[in-house]
């Protein structure tokens, strides 16, 4: 098997989600912000280990974080569609933030909380490949300070069509390297990453990267449903296409969509993943899986 895809949830925390790549995530995270000056520590709250991502009964695909002045960070990696992408969003951040205050607890003690979704499908209907939300007043577009404990970033990997010689940001950096990865190698990276050492370190990191037989079973299960995803969509979009009928297009992709997914259950429920991960990652309903 040749490089492995850092798209795909296992191989995403495993290489930005364990104690000793944290100065990848940082980097990563770093791009996204793009602030000045910029983080320079930052400690993960859910290191990667096998037993968490197999048996988790709490969303554990995406990375938890914390910077030196306590702001929390939530990063995830999605590669597949969920109608309702923003309502999922706003509940983990908002979870996060509600999170942090323990009884007896003062709401002073109350830190930023953020959160940074790397998608791979098109959400916003324009280019624009980087946003930033804050809560700002609607009429005079007034960002205020004390409202500004909860952000949303969303990258779209998609909507990125830089060549290596436009990239000019730090984050364009680290999208072209989550993009073309796999057809990287050690010994031939383009100049315009060679200047950012964690992604160099990063592809490194990749061509070593291991897995036991449970790790690869469900590197290979989460690949195919990708694929069957993808397939499935493009077929249900050709159907609807040559139907000449929006209604006919519409209904075939979500056909297409759902066929997809309860693949991807079927998949990950041989595996013996548990049934509220498989909700997690799939966007199905408990009682959809558990009737599979």
């Amino acid at each position: 098997m040749g490089k492995y895809s850092p798209k795909i949830d296992l191989v995403f925390r495993k290489l930005f989600g364990s104690e000793e790549n944290t100065d990848l995530l940082l980097s990563l995270i770093n791009g996204v912000l793009d602030c000045n000056p910029r983080l320079t520590a930052l400690t993960l709250r859910n290191p990667y280990n096998l037993s968490s991502y197999v048996g988790g009964k709490t969303s554990i695909l995406d990375i938890k974080a914390v910077d030196a002045q306590g702001c929390q960070y939530d990063i995830e990696m999605q590669i597949g569609e969920h109608g309702f992408y923003g309502k999922r969003a706003l509940y983990y951040l908002s979870k996060m933030y509600v999170d942090q205050l323990g009884e007896g607890q003062g709401y002073s003690t109350l830190n930023t909380t953020i959160g940074i979704h790397l998608i791979d499908f098109a959400y916003f209907p324009d280019d624009r490949y980087r946003r930033h939300f804050v809560f700002k007043d609607m009429e005079t577009d007034e960002y205020l300070e004390h409202l500004s404990y909860q952000q949303l970033y969303f990258i779209e990997m998609s909507k990125f069509r830089k060549d290596w010689h436009e990239l000019a940001t730090l984050l364009d950096r680290w999208i072209a390297f989550l993009n073309k990865a796999q057809k990287l190698s050690r010994e031939e990276i383009p100049p315009a990453l060679q200047v950012e050492p964690e992604i160099v370190k990063a592809l490194e990191k990749l061509e070593v990267v291991s897995f036991n037989a449970q790790e690869q079973e469900i590197y290979e299960a989460e690949l195919k449903a990708r694929l069957d995803d993808q397939e499935e969509l493009r077929t249900a979009e050709a159907k609807g296409e040559a139907r000449g009928e929006a209604r006919g297009e519409a209904r075939g992709e979500v056909i297409g969509r759902e066929k997809a997914l309860m693949s991807t259950a079927r998949n990950l429920l041989h595996k013996g993943m548990a049934v509220e991960m498989i909700a997690e990652v799939t966007g199905l309903s408990i009682d959809d899986i558990q009737r599979l």
